[in-house]
């Protein structure tokens, strides 16, 4: 029997109305703002009167290095959030929002897949409730009035050679990357160059995400430095006069957005910043939110262990004021192949059907006592349980499965589960539901152990040094000499002390997406190091990477198209 399409599964779903999805959560139907058909925000009045409740388990979902594909990691924790419940166990998930840029280029839809996604799947896919365009304003609005300062007799001396500001936008455009802006006369501004990044990686977002209440939403986008004056000091947002305006565009974003899974399970979908190029895990309000009226909370950072699980241990957590209480590490048997050197020695490489399908269990072997043994050593630093999820697809062998559970409970794993929430939905999660729960409880009945890698106080490239070595295994660092002037500029004004936001390719542990396995001894370049004083963080772009994507070759914005009715033609399937 053929399975559906994932937007086959996702329009048959007999979804209930968001009013009593938000009833399992204890939220009532005057706490909710409404947005279309089965989504609502989640007015302030009820995060602000929930927050000081006790709070359930989190769980956070990370993955081994993806193949371009994805592996199934928002699937994972969709699918968890089911199984829980139907074990009898409250839950609820917190997922980003996806980007139109991987949406129209690659990935196609980042709300899940099967029988374990997020409905309405299309609107979340697409425009959803506007808050990355609410992002996208707010970013370019202080641009705009950055420009405009310019323009109009510069009072503040800021330097046109040194702005560090960029535009966002939300598609991938590699052309936008470096270009020249105020030409045609002094009528157009000033001209000066100017580059574009991707609305994820925009310090907004992440400000968006990493805020706790409207005061703070409010003082980071003031703290914004977008480049400096002439004598050498920095200019903020605040000294625009922009961040107020800033604060109003995202007032409404600020706010958690509520959704269903296909078993009609709540889900928040908040925020959307990107883990290879930014912090890559939704909001903490959301999180908080979700914490107070469930007890269990399965959250996903994105890509693999040492990008979005080691930002969320350094920069999100101290920020939510707690660890989690089990990491669950997703698996795939297509990913160890990749990383056995079945498919080559390319990162990025797209394997074909049959490549995939072509059983070669040592390529597997070798790829989870390489990869996915370093992904679980690493998380059991943090001091929590670490669980084995291995995704199953159809085209898997018992062989193969097999001997990733073998190496995985050789590599310290507490428990490896078989999930199969794809072509199940939460009855394909029992097994690893039950692991999850027993673990959670083990860790509390433990107190909770936490072990961040550092002191946030330690200077910032102390702290990459840390995550280099420790994570990584790379001999040190390789500071550029651009960054090097970057990070003393940095340290002179006093945010040497920030959490450090690595930047970084998502298909190795290296910088060089060619790098499989588990590579180590290489030195890590340090390309630039870009100061997000609002967010809190410091940026270290690695290697070659680019905060603005391209698109490839054949991108999934071909195969998309709308028919006479206005339903949605090959796209999400």
């Amino acid at each position: 029997m053929v399975m559906p399409s994932d937007v086959e599964i996702a329009n048959s779903a007999e979804a209930i109305p968001i009013e009593e999805v938000a009833w399992k959560l204890g939220i009532g139907v005057e706490e909710l703002i409404p947005i279309g058909d089965g989504i609502a925000k989640i007015r302030w009045t009820a995060l602000e009167s929930r927050f000081k409740k006790p709070q359930g388990f989190m769980v956070l979902i990370t993955s081994v290095h993806p193949t371009p594909f994805g592996e199934g990691k928002t699937v994972t924790t969709i699918g968890l959030t089911q199984a829980l419940n139907r074990v009898g166990r409250q839950a609820v998930c917190t997922i980003r929002e996806p980007s139109m840029g991987p949406v129209f280029g690659i990935k196609g839809g980042a709300a899940g897949g099967g029988y374990s996604q997020v409905i309405p799947m299309e609107e979340i896919n697409l425009h959803f409730t506007g808050d990355l365009h609410a992002v996208t304003s707010a970013h370019n609005l202080l641009s705009n009035m950055l420009d405009n300062h310019l323009k109009h007799d510069n009072e503040l001396n800021l330097d046109p050679a040194r702005i560090t500001w960029p535009r966002v936008i939300d598609l991938n455009d590699r052309s936008l990357r470096q270009l020249a802006i105020g030409l045609g006369g002094a009528k157009n501004g000033m001209a000066r160059e100017e580059r574009f990044d991707i609305t994820a990686a925009s310090e907004v977002m992440a400000i968006l995400t990493l805020s706790k209440d409207y005061v703070d939403l409010r003082h980071r986008l003031g703290q914004i430095v977008v480049g400096q004056r002439r004598d050498g000091y920095p200019v903020k947002a605040d000294d625009l006069g922009a961040a107020g305006a800033m604060a109003l565009l995202l007032r409404t974003a600020f706010l958690p957005n509520l959704v269903q899974t296909v078993e009609n399970n709540p889900a928040f979908v908040h925020g959307g910043p990107f883990a290879n190029i930014a912090h890559g895990n939704s909001s903490i309000i959301a999180d908080r939110l979700a914490l107070a009226t469930s007890e269990f909370v399965i959250t996903e950072a994105g890509f693999s262990s040492e990008m979005g699980a080691e930002k969320f241990m350094h920069i999100k957590a101290p920020l939510l004021g707690r660890g989690p209480d089990c990491i669950v590490i997703n698996v795939t048997v297509r990913a160890m192949k990749l990383h056995g050197g079945a498919f080559g020695e390319r990162g990025n490489y797209r394997p074909t059907a049959e490549e995939i399908a072509a059983k070669n269990v040592p390529a597997v072997r070798k790829g989870a006592r390489s990869n996915l043994d370093r992904h679980i050593r690493n998380m059991l630093m943090f001091g929590m349980p670490v669980i084995v999820s291995i995704n199953r697809f159809d085209s898997d062998t018992e062989s193969e499965m097999a001997t990733i559970e073998e190496c995985a409970r050789q590599s310290g794993a507490r428990s490896v589960v078989r999930c199969n929430v794809y072509a199940e939905g939460g009855a394909g999660g029992r097994d690893l539901a039950k692991a999850v729960a027993a673990a959670c409880e083990d860790h509390l009945a433990a107190g909770r152990p936490f072990k961040p890698l550092f002191n946030n106080r330690r200077p910032a490239t102390e702290k990459a040094l840390r995550i280099a070595t420790n994570l990584y295994r790379a001999a040190g660092l390789d500071i550029r000499d651009k960054a090097n002037r970057q990070w003393q500029q940095i340290e002179k004004w006093g945010y040497a002390h920030l959490p450090v936001c690595m930047a970084k390719t998502q298909y190795s542990f290296s910088h060089d997406a060619n790098l499989l396995g588990a590579p180590e001894g290489f030195d890590l370049p340090i390309r630039e190091f870009r100061l997000n004083a609002g967010a809190g963080f410091i940026v270290a772009v690695l290697g070659e990477m680019m905060t603005m994507p391209g698109l490839p070759k054949r991108p999934a914005a071909i195969d998309m198209d709308i028919d006479e009715r206005g339903h949605l033609k090959g796209i999400f399937s």
